[in-house]
């Protein structure tokens, strides 16, 4: 074991561990190895495909921006066939393609016209006839795996901690019974947060129910937390929040899984800053992103299947939770900063979810 697994090592036992030591939420070296360990080594949401349906599109993103700042580019030949490519130049890093376009033919770079395929070939450069030993394999756009569930497309950006269905799997078979493809964006209800605060604060937040009587008391009148309860997957884990007799709830089919129960809210958590809130009315997906050594943006964008549920329920009133959160790991920011302070310990009933993070966050760091 070297010495930065042994650092942020935790024990397996959450009725015996202490949690992260907080140098990991204040030394700079420590975020610097949180973006290329954690962060680069994980499946990460990057888009919406909505836009790139049709042979031709191209549609420009950046991967995490503020932390990884990677820019890509989702193309879809005329074939068919879409990818995830990097948007950068091959000859001098130049931006490639900056706004979406949805009748390409090639890929034409600004600066000195060199030319790719839409699969990422390079054909064309010009004034390079005497260049020896041109083209190469290296002069081709390199080519990011791509997956695609329920119209959402995730990349892995360096060699993935594991397989993407080690990550979503859980998830996907959990949730099968969703009509994602019905769902679609309402950009009025899709927003950026920024707060000072770890962006690991706002996981561990997130990840237990602990708070919720003390933080959110709107929140508290909706859920039945004598019912909460958790599940453990090995990327991943799920919060189960069951709703009061006279709350909104889960129509249920006979092939979900809590066929007969009242569910309010299936919260998924993806390994390490995915979040995926199924609610009646919808999907709220979440991303975690770190922008600073203190400071986090969360992308909300909430995408719809039955308008007729919004504003009610555990997913009614999200902005006001949001606010809530926010402002107390805001506050756990500045008290980890004591010289008072140095570990916790886990709730062994409702902090299974943040002991399982933390040692993914070891495992990962170790690596």
């Amino acid at each position: 074991m070297n010495d930065t697994s042994q650092r942020w090592q935790v024990h397996p036992e959450v009725a015996r561990a202490e949690t992260l030591d907080k140098a990991f939420y204040l030394d700079p070296a420590a975020q610097r190895l949180q973006y290329e360990r954690v962060l680069a080594r994980s499946w990460q949401w990057l888009a919406d495909l909505q836009g790139v349906r049709a042979p031709g599109s191209l549609q420009p993103e950046t991967l995490l921006p503020g932390s990884l700042n990677e820019p890509l580019l989702l193309s879809r030949d005329a074939a068919g066939a879409l990818r995830c490519l990097s948007n950068v130049c091959t000859h001098r890093g130049n931006l490639l393609v900056q706004q979406p376009c949805q009748d390409a033919a090639q890929i034409r770079c600004g600066y000195h016209s060199r030319r790719f395929e839409l699969d990422g070939r390079m054909t064309f450069m010009p004034e390079f006839q005497q260049a020896l030993d041109f083209p190469r394999p290296c002069d081709n756009l390199p080519q990011l795996p791509l997956q695609d569930w329920g119209g959402q497309g995730f990349v892995a950006l360096e060699d993935p901690l594991d397989s993407f269905n080690a990550f979503f799997g859980p998830a996907m078979q959990r949730m099968h019974w969703l009509p994602l493809q019905d769902f679609r964006l309402d950009a009025s209800r899709s927003r950026d947060y920024e707060f000072d605060a770890h962006w690991a604060l706002y996981v561990e937040n997130y990840l237990e129910g602990l708070h919720i009587p003390f933080v959110h008391p709107g929140l508290t009148q909706t859920l039945d937390l004598s019912q909460y309860r958790y599940e453990l997957h090995e990327w991943s884990n799920l919060q189960l929040a069951v709703a009061r007799a006279d709350e909104t709830a889960f129509e249920l089919p006979a092939e979900a899984a809590e066929y007969g129960q009242r569910i309010a809210a299936y919260y998924w958590w993806v390994f390490p800053n995915l979040m995926l809130n199924f609610y009646p009315w919808g999907l709220s997906l979440n991303q975690v992103t770190p922008i600073g050594p203190a400071r986090t943006r969360v992308r909300f964008r909430s995408y719809v299947w039955k308008p007729e549920l919004l504003g009610s329920g555990a997913g009614g009133a999200l902005d006001k939770v949001e606010m809530e959160d926010e402002a107390v790991v805001m506050t756990v920011q500045q008290g980890l900063r004591s010289r008072f302070y140095q570990h916790g310990r886990y709730s062994p009933t409702r902090e299974q979810g943040v002991h399982h993070f933390h040692r993914l966050i070891a495992r990962a760091m170790g690596d």
